[in-house]
């Protein structure tokens, strides 16, 4: 099972490609293709037919999934790189600038 930095809540920055400069929050995270879905960022148009939910069907706007290594943490402002401190047995997540 692979584990991230990063989860689902957490506000990140887009670092590289087309969105490069975008912040977001993290909808959801796809573990086995190392992806995440931020809010409000890399939206694509998806044709839909008819439905229960839609009967109109149509163009809907929704966010498609980003490469996890192109995302880093924003901490009030700042994007931080990511560590763990371990005491005793518990582990906790801190940035590595701020050490919080």
């Amino acid at each position: 099972m692979k584990k991230f930095k990063i989860k689902s809540g957490d506000t990140v920055r887009v670092i590289a490609g087309d969105h490069k400069g975008s912040e977001g929050k993290i909808l959801q995270i796809v573990k086995d293709k190392d992806r995440a879905i931020v809010e409000g960022v890399n939206m694509v148009s998806k044709h839909t037919k008819p439905s229960a939910q839609s009967p109109q069907g149509g163009i809907v706007k929704k966010e498609a999934s980003l490469h996890i290594s192109n995302l880093l943490l924003v901490e009030e402002g700042v994007v931080v790189r990511v560590g763990y401190k371990v005491d005793g047995d518990t582990k906790t997540r801190i940035s590595k600038k701020t050490k919080k």
